[in-house]
């Protein structure tokens, strides 16, 4: 008799916006895997990381919960947050699943497994690349992992992390995989983050094409921009960057998420050729977005468009009864939902404690708690609107994401939007109440002096770029 437990994996990329891929996506950009992906699975349109960073976001895939809940909000080491138990990949071994990690985890330690049988890292790709005693390394071009400028990879695309993770994946669904279990494999992808050095023929592919401009908002200048904000992409000078060089970024971009695409398919592929691809459960998403210039900002952090919300599509097994396929929901849905969502399909479900829901189960209504809240602002959305409170300042932003989309205008002081305003800061205050209040003064949202700090001083602070040649650390990045 089959086993009625499907095949499951899990793909991610990481710092990849929502509008690379489905209905959103630039016409030019080839993801053809991605694309077939839309036809046979439901599109989450509306998903959203609700801490918009690396580590932050994979502890809620792993723990099932909002970030405020699990308590890294910054790229600290998983370990603090993170055990063995109550993960991911421990509550489907509980549930017979042989499990496997590969590519960029971001764990801290490296090599924490918290509950997986296996992993094949970024730490193994380096050190394969290192004594091959070839002259061709890397990530030798000297851009950093936090810088946006375009660059080309300093290896063929054969010997790039990108065509590893793939090899590690296919090699593991042929070779280390116990055919009497079912398996769950996480495949993680360390692009399109930064250095964005496609290799050929990605690195030429986008570089004629129509490429979007970059978004202009009316509060993307200084006088009218969060000073939290201008802080930040003042000391990485971000603002300055010319049209010219956002162009090739953005082509830079593109490059490489049709080379994750591409590499994709050889993943389907293998599944394929062992019969396995029909009944295996598919879940593919981003950690974040990236802004790519948009509002003078690169890089994530903030709770705009570009930054939070992800791709997110589900692929379900052929043989289940009244799939759905080739649909769009609209549903409001988190990284949180990740585990609760697979260790549904796997029979169980989630931990006591969890925050995400079965997306099984909902596919219609609402169930999204947004609230994002760090020390620099906090944020909360009903699925059209979005209001932020940056607490230095204080200032704040209102978006009506249904007529504008791009958050080209901040209504917050709009007229038309004061009741709207109102019943969503009254909704992020009953939360913060519901959590203890720590960010509340008289019962409404806290609020801090400018630090006074100057242009002049964040300019000069040390170059952001840090690491080249990547390897995980058990450090904050």
């Amino acid at each position: 008799m089959a086993d009625a437990r499907p095949d499951m994996i899990l793909i991610t990329t990481d710092q990849q916006r929502f509008d690379t891929f489905g209905r959103c996506k630039p016409s030019f950009l080839r993801t053809p895997h991605l694309d077939h992906l839309a036809q046979d699975d439901v599109t989450f349109s509306h998903a959203y990381s609700d801490c918009p960073v690396c580590v932050p976001s994979r502890v809620s895939i792993m723990s099932g919960k909002l970030a405020r809940t699990h308590g890294c909000l910054q790229n600290y080491p998983s370990s603090r947050f993170l055990g063995h138990g109550d993960t991911l990949p421990a509550v489907l071994r509980d549930l017979g699943y042989q499990t496997a990690a590969i590519g960029k985890m971001h764990f801290g330690p490296a090599r924490c497994r918290h509950g997986f049988d296996e992993m094949i890292i970024s730490n193994d790709y380096h050190w394969e690349m290192d004594p091959n005693g070839s002259p061709l390394k890397p990530m030798q071009h000297g851009i950093g992992q936090n810088e946006l400028w375009p660059g080309m990879a300093t290896v063929p695309e054969a010997m790039t992390f990108t065509a590893w993770t793939a090899n590690q994946c296919v090699h593991s669904i042929r070779e280390r995989r116990d055919p009497t279990v079912p398996f769950f494999l996480w495949c993680s992808f360390s692009k399109p983050h930064p250095p964005l050095d496609p290799p050929e023929p990605y690195y030429s592919m986008y570089r004629r094409s129509d490429i979007p401009e970059r978004m202009r908002s009316d509060w993307s200048d200084d006088a009218r921009c969060p000073e939290c904000i201008k802080r930040l992409r003042q000391r990485g000078s971000e603002d300055l960057m010319p049209p010219e060089i956002i162009r090739e970024v953005r082509a830079a971009y593109y490059g490489l998420i049709t080379q994750i695409d591409y590499n994709m398919g050889r993943v389907f592929s293998a599944l394929q050729d062992l019969d396995l691809l029909r009944e295996a459960l598919i879940l593919y998403t981003s950690d974040h977005g990236e802004f790519l210039g948009d509002h003078g900002l690169t890089g994530k952090y903030w709770f705009h468009e570009a930054s939070a919300r992800l791709p997110f599509i589900l692929r379900f097994p052929k043989s289940w009864k009244s799939r759905p396929y080739g649909t769009e929901n609209e549903s409001l849905v988190t990284l949180a939902d990740v585990l609760p969502t697979l260790a549904a399909a796997a029979g169980g479900r989630a931990p006591a404690g969890s925050d995400g829901v079965n997306l099984l189960d909902i596919l219609e209504g609402c169930h999204y708690d947004p609230n994002q809240d760090t020390m620099d602002y906090a944020a909360i959305t009903d699925g059209r609107h979005k209001y932020i409170w940056y607490f230095e300042g204080p200032s704040e932003q209102l978006f009506d994401l249904e007529v504008d989309p791009h958050e080209l205008h901040n209504a917050a002081d709009d007229p038309a939007y004061a009741s709207m305003k109102q019943a969503l800061q009254a909704e992020l205050v009953a939360r913060e109440k519901a959590r203890g209040g720590a960010h509340l003064a008289g019962g409404k949202l806290a609020s801090r002096r400018p630090r006074g700090d100057t242009e002049h001083e964040r300019r000069a602070d040390p170059w952001p770029g840090y690491h080249t040649e990547y390897c995980e650390k058990d450090v904050k990045h």
